[in-house]
Parts: structure tokens; C-alpha cells; sequence
């Protein structure tokens, strides 16, 4: 739609967070880096998201020609929907991607078809639109340890699994920070107290695997950051504390689910639970709104984290755990 404007955040050392206004605001971010002129994009939003993207570029004096690379953390549409309708009108942008996921990305076939699995055919429609492949020539395979230079600022590919196979972290020296994606799991301004940030896992479907959770969150904090900009939403700084916080929101979710493995209905089981938890966790951290308030922010996360959790534990009684 033309005419809107993004709402921007401006960060530190040249990084600005973008509401891309999916599903709700100050749910979902796409970060842009500007150095000396040139500029990268990490996540995208969904196809409507990119106008927003677009103008934040406008915003800072910035042409479609001056953005060098489009950085995809992991392949979820709500971090990578957008990424084929970006980069058709970027035209000197290299997407980045974890190398199991740059297939989907030149060919979305079977993402849209694992998209729809998870939340129905009408509100993959909805959400995403019609997904745009990106040429193959187009696309970087972000290896493990890899670096990229944008304009002189060196950026580093570490891959984190646990939530997604085809997940990576952005290291970011020159700002001492890390672009998470979702391996640093969710934390929400709207659940800012003056206790801080508050954080939680986020199990989506279908790879959560809380081994490889803990060790992501633990390669990211080895960078030794300063600060961490999550998708799910932006720049956090109590570092210490909220791997703390993670690593304790994982072996929490791995319990839940184990508690409610012979349930008659599992989902709807873990479902309750995680709603429990969450919620609890927030209240726990001094959240003052009213219960509808911290329902609405919480919803998808309580749904989607135990869809992700049944899907954990169908995997580990097909290789008989």
C-alpha cells in the first residue's frame, strides 16, 4: 500500500529497528544496517511488510540501489515471507541463507505447504500473500563462521539451531551485538517492567529441539555482546540474566511437555500449560496490565510454542525415546 510510513527505532551504531506491523505492532521487526552509506537488512516481515522497509530506507536518505544484502536468520515466514518481493526491488542486494534453507527460498513450494500445515491454507493466504521465489544467482549460503563485509563492517554467520535447522545469528562486532532471530528466544516491549526485559523460548514447529536451544543460546552469549536484537522485538540488554532466563524457559518447556506426553488431547494439554507458564512468568516479572491485555500479547506464542512442543515429543517416539 503506498503511502505508509514505517515505524522506526533508532538503535545504536548505525542499526534501527522496523515495526513491520505483522500481526500486531511491536511484534515483529526487520533490522536495518547502514554503514558509510551502503545498507543490509536482517528479516524482512511478510510481502506487506516490505512498503514499511522501503520507506524506513527513504527515511534515512537511503536508495533501493544502496542495500548490499537482504540477511534471512532462518526461513519462517514471518522473518523471510517478504524476502522475494524485497529483493525484486533491490537491485543490488544478495540474499543470505542457512544452506538448509536456501532451496525453499529459490523454490517456496514446500515452505508455503509446511506454513499451511501450521496455521491452515486461509490464514497462510492472509498473513503471507503469494510467496516470491528468489533467483538462485541471488542467493549467498551463509556457512558456519562465515563472514560478509558490508562496506568495511565485517558480519559473521554462526549457525544456532534449536529453534529452526536452517537458523542463523548475525554477529555484529562493530556494535558488540548479535542478531538473534528467534535462537535468543521472544521478549516484548510491552512486557518491559522496571525489573527489565522479560523473555521466554519460542518452540515453533516442527524443529524445536531443546539440546541444540541451549547450546545457540550459549554460542551467542560467546560473542561476548553488549546487547541482542531479537525479531521478537528488538534490542535487549540484561544479557546475563536473560540467558539465565533462557536456559531455565527451555528446561521448562521440555518438562511441560514430557508432564503431558500421554495426555488424551496433547495439545490442548501443553497449550494450557504453556499459557500457565507464560503468563505467570510475566506476572512474576511485575506486568500490571489486565488479564485480556497479556492474553493478546502472549496468544500466538502460547499456541504456537506447544504446537512446536507436540511436534518435539512425536519426534522422539518415532526414534523410540
Amino acid at each position: 500500500m503506498p503511502g505508509r510510513r514505517a515505524q522506526i527505532t533508532q538503535l545504536n551504531d548505525g542499526i534501527l529497528a522496523i515495526d513491520t506491523e505483522y500481526s500486531r505492532p511491536l511484534q515483529d521487526a526487520s533490522h536495518l544496517i547502514i554503514e558509510s552509506g551502503r545498507a543490509a537488512f536482517v528479516d524482512t516481515g511478510n510481502n506487506n511488510s516490505v512498503p514499511l522497509l522501503i520507506d524506513a530506507l527513504q527515511q534515512k536518505n537511503l536508495d533501493v540501489a544502496d542495500v548490499d544484502f537482504v540477511f534471512l536468520t532462518h526461513i519462517h515466514l514471518d522473518h523471510a515471507g517478504g524476502a522475494g518481493l524485497l529483493m525484486q526491488a533491490l537491485p543490488n542486494a544478495r540474499c543470505v541463507v542457512h544452506p538448509r534453507g536456501a532451496a525453499h527460498m529459490i523454490d517456496p513450494t514446500r515452505l508455503i505447504a509446511g506454513t499451511e500445515a501450521v496455521y491452515g491454507v486461509a490464514e497462510t493466504r492472509q498473513l503471507y500473500g503469494d510467496i516470491q521465489p528468489i533467483a538462485e544467482s541471488r542467493c549467498d549460503i551463509a556457512d558456519d563462521e562465515q563472514w560478509f563485509d558490508l562496506n568495511g563492517r565485517a558480519l559473521q554467520a554462526l549457525h544456532t539451531e534449536g529453534h529452526a535447522l536452517h537458523h542463523y545469528s548475525l554477529n555484529d562486532p562493530a556494535s558488540r551485538g548479535v542478531f538473534t532471530g528467534d535462537s535468543f528466544g521472544v521478549s516484548y516491549r510491552e512486557l518491559d517492567t522496571a525489573a527489565g526485559e522479560c523473555i521466554f523460548p519460542t518452540s515453533t514447529p516442527t524443529h524445536f529441539d531443546p539440546d541444540a536451544a541451549h547450546v545457540s543460546v550459549d554460542r551467542i552469549m560467546g560473542c561476548n555482546p553488549e546487547q541482542l536484537y531479537l525479531t521478537h522485538y528488538s534490542r535487549v540488554r540484561n544479557l546475563d540474566r536473560l540467558a539465565a532466563d533462557m536456559h531455565t524457559g527451555i528446561d521448562a518447556y521440555v518438562e511441560m511437555a514430557l508432564e503431558n506426553k500421554d495426555a488424551d488431547d496433547m495439545q490442548a494439554a501443553i497449550q494450557s500449560a504453556m499459557a500457565e507458564y507464560l503468563k505467570s512468568r510475566a506476572r512474576a516479572h511485575g506486568f500490571q496490565g489486565s488479564d485480556d491485555a497479556l492474553q493478546s500479547i502472549l496468544e500466538i506464542d502460547i499456541v504456537l510454542n506447544a504446537k512446536g512442543l507436540v511436534s518435539w515429543l512425536q519426534r522422539l517416539k518415532k526414534q523410540g525415546m
